[in-house]
């Protein structure tokens, strides 16, 4: 997640190329993911800019699709994150619903994220935790609880960075009103729409399956997985194992990027929230468990808390261009000049608009130059 992150993949697909590390044993590309479930929601269109089966936003596969389900799919993309919360902010959102996630706390300046929300006369929450975008106030705000992959109505399926699908059984009893997501979803759409009630009347999780495996040709199999440990490997075992490309040439194509410029400004150091060791959101304790360190934690190399005159256990601030934080110096191994926060807590720090993105996938950079300031 950085301004320059899409060209850094391209890179890393020009090296396997250039080395012939596709298609065989022991080589290929493991892009590793934030959250489990990730992969195969993205796989089935849950994406701002593909269709189901990871197919481009056209409006010939949306007319394709629609002849399958019966209804008008848009061709044309939808917002990504940092798109939805710019156009709630400008008033052009009515109904904002929030399948699991939570804008507050893993965007980018929070408080414009907090108005943006805000200002959205309908915001639906569905999730099986609580979250704190919920809690802000709105116009209207309803809060929808679902069960867990685990208690998933006729059990449910993951997609593992490996396209591997495996079948995990429903293990639970859902708590109180908790429903499987997919049943709220075909509830909801038939009530807004029930001329179209029929598109989305799946009896079953299995029936659900079956349809994955004909809108989604790669994931034929899906249909059939009905026990703990079934799975399918769609693409097989190997990609491109014969040396074919998917593409109109059969060649791999290999893409020219530009060094991106990492000088770090005199006095400044680079502050990132993206972990190594920690994906995402997940440290919502006091103490991190990997560390031992505390949620204000500023992790920092032991040369460069010399220089600046810090021990371990010292309080800092740290100053960016759009906010500030608090933290306590936790000695670490790091480049020179390169500290590391946890989120939310660092989300402060981070400047936010076109500047600070992505170009061609719009993902905001999680990294932010700042000075060290000591407190007290």
């Amino acid at each position: 997640q950085q301004t320059f992150g899409v060209d850094g993949v391209r890179s890393i697909v020009n090296l396997a190329l250039a080395r012939g590390n596709v298609g065989r044993n022991g080589a290929g590309l493991m892009p590793i993911r934030g959250h489990s479930g990730v992969q195969g929601g993205a796989e089935m269109g849950a994406y701002a800019t593909a269709l189901p089966g990871g197919r481009a936003v056209t409006g010939a596969n949306a007319r394709e699709l629609a002849g399958k389900w019966g209804f008008e799919v848009p061709g044309h993309p939808g917002l990504t994150a940092t798109e939805m919360v710019e156009a709630a902010a400008r008033g052009d959102i009515d109904v904002l619903w929030a399948s699991g996630g939570n804008f507050l706390d893993v965007l980018p300046d929070p408080p414009a994220v907090r108005r943006g929300l805000g200002r959205v006369p309908l915001r639906v929450h569905q999730d099986i935790v609580v979250t704190s975008q919920m809690l802000l106030e709105g116009e209207d705000v309803l809060l929808l609880p679902v069960a867990t992959r685990y208690e998933q109505e006729g059990g449910g399926t993951s997609t593992t960075t490996e396209r591997r699908v495996a079948f995990s059984p429903e293990l639970l009893t859902p708590v109180g009103e908790a429903r499987s997501e997919w049943r709220l979803f075909a509830e909801v759409a038939a009530r807004v729409r029930p001329e179209l009630s029929d598109a989305f009347s799946w009896p079953t999780n299995r029936d659900l399956r079956s349809e994955i495996a004909v809108v989604v040709p790669s994931y034929a199999g899906i249909e059939h997985l009905e026990h703990t440990g079934d799975a399918i490997q769609w693409g097989g075992r190997h990609l491109c194992s014969d040396g074919r490309f998917p593409t109109p040439s059969g060649r791999g194509r290999f893409s020219v990027v530009e060094v991106p410029s990492t000088r770090i400004p005199e006095g400044l150091f680079r502050a990132t929230t993206r972990r190594g060791k920690q994906f995402n959101s997940i440290l919502w304790d006091e103490t991190d468990p990997l560390t031992g360190a505390a949620r204000d934690a500023v992790y920092m190399d032991r040369a460069d808390a010399t220089r600046l005159g810090l021990a371990d256990g010292d309080r800092v601030e740290l100053v960016s261009e759009v906010g500030a934080m608090e933290a306590t110096v936790h000695l670490a191994r790091l480049p020179e000049r390169n500290i590391q926060v946890h989120w939310p807590e660092g989300n402060v720090l981070l400047p936010e608009g076109a500047p600070h993105r992505e170009p061609s996938a719009g993902i905001p950079d999680y990294q932010a130059l700042v000075r060290i300031r000591r407190l007290g």
